[in-house]
């Protein structure tokens, strides 16, 4: 029996820069999990998937990943989405060094 679809988020690393970055509603990408665009329907998911895989001068790694929908935005579901949300673990240096406005 196949799984019922679970909400997901496009995810990649930026081309130029490395750093984690989500697929926004708007079609920009965004560094924060929270403004993710969150997919609950396959089929949808499924064209974004290809549409953002085909920016091939901007991002790289590009998959679904598992979410949880918040009333604050998408949260992580698995441990790898949580610490790549976070950044580098090694000690605090960008994306934990800058404080969000």
């Amino acid at each position: 029996m196949p799984r019922n679809f679970t909400p997901k988020v496009i995810t990649a690393n930026d081309l130029l820069e490395g750093d984690v970055i989500y697929l926004a509603p708007n079609d920009s990408w965004t560094r924060h999990l929270d403004e993710a665009e969150v997919l609950d329907d396959e089929a949808h998911a499924q064209i974004r998937l290809l549409d953002a895989e085909a920016q091939v001068d901007r991002v790289v790694g590009v998959y679904l990943a598992d979410v949880s929908p918040t009333p604050e935005g998408a949260a992580p579901v698995h441990f790898r989405e949580a610490f790549r949300a976070k950044g580098p673990s090694n000690y605090a240096h960008g994306k934990q060094e800058l404080q969000r406005p």
